[in-house]
C-alpha cells in the first residue's frame, strides 16, 4: 500500500514554457550554449513557490511520483462573452503556445534536487491547459511509492 503523500503549491502569473538552450558562436569559432533568461527566472519562481509551501529545510523525496500540472492562461479580452463563458467552464481550452509538454518540463526540471532527487522519478504526469481570469500554474506532486518497495526509496 502506498503512503500517497502529496505536496500542492501554486505558481502565480502566466504559465511559461521551457525554452530550448540557445547556441551562439564565439569569435574564436567555438560554440557556447546558454539557457534563456526567461526560463531561468521562471524556474527560480517555481523553486521559491515550492519552498514557500514546504519550508526551506525540506529534503528531496526519494521514490516514485506522479506530477500533476494545471496551467491556467489569461482569458483573451477580444473574445465574445459567450466564448469567455465557455472557456471559464472548461469547455474551450487553450490550443495556443506554449505546448503542454514544455509547461510540464519547466516545472519538473525546476524541482530537480529540491522536491525529488531527479525528475526521472516521475513515473506519471498530467499536464493540462485551461483559461482563467487568474493566470497561474497549480502543481501537485504525489508520492505513489508502495511501502513494500524498498528499492525505490534507496
Amino acid at each position: 500500500m502506498s503512503e500517497n503523500r502529496q505536496i500542492n503549491f501554486v505558481i502565480p502569473g502566466e504559465p511559461v514554457a521551457k525554452a530550448r538552450p540557445r547556441v551562439v558562436r564565439l569569435k574564436s569559432g567555438a560554440a557556447h550554449s546558454y539557457t534563456p533568461k526567461e526560463t531561468v527566472s521562471y524556474e527560480n519562481l517555481v523553486r521559491i513557490c515550492f519552498l514557500d509551501e514546504v519550508g526551506t529545510d525540506f529534503k528531496p523525496m526519494v521514490g516514485q511520483f506522479v506530477l500533476k500540472v494545471d496551467a491556467y492562461f489569461s482569458m483573451p479580452k477580444s473574445r465574445p462573452k459567450k466564448w469567455q463563458q465557455l472557456a471559464s467552464a472548461g469547455i474551450i481550452r487553450p490550443t495556443k503556445r506554449p505546448d503542454w509538454d514544455n509547461v510540464g518540463k519547466i516545472v519538473s526540471d525546476a524541482l530537480n534536487g529540491i522536491a525529488y532527487r531527479d525528475d526521472s522519478a516521475i513515473v506519471d504526469a498530467w499536464i493540462r491547459k485551461w483559461y482563467s481570469d487568474q493566470p497561474r500554474v497549480e502543481v501537485r506532486i504525489i508520492d505513489i511509492t508502495d511501502k513494500l518497495d524498498t528499492w525505490s526509496r534507496e
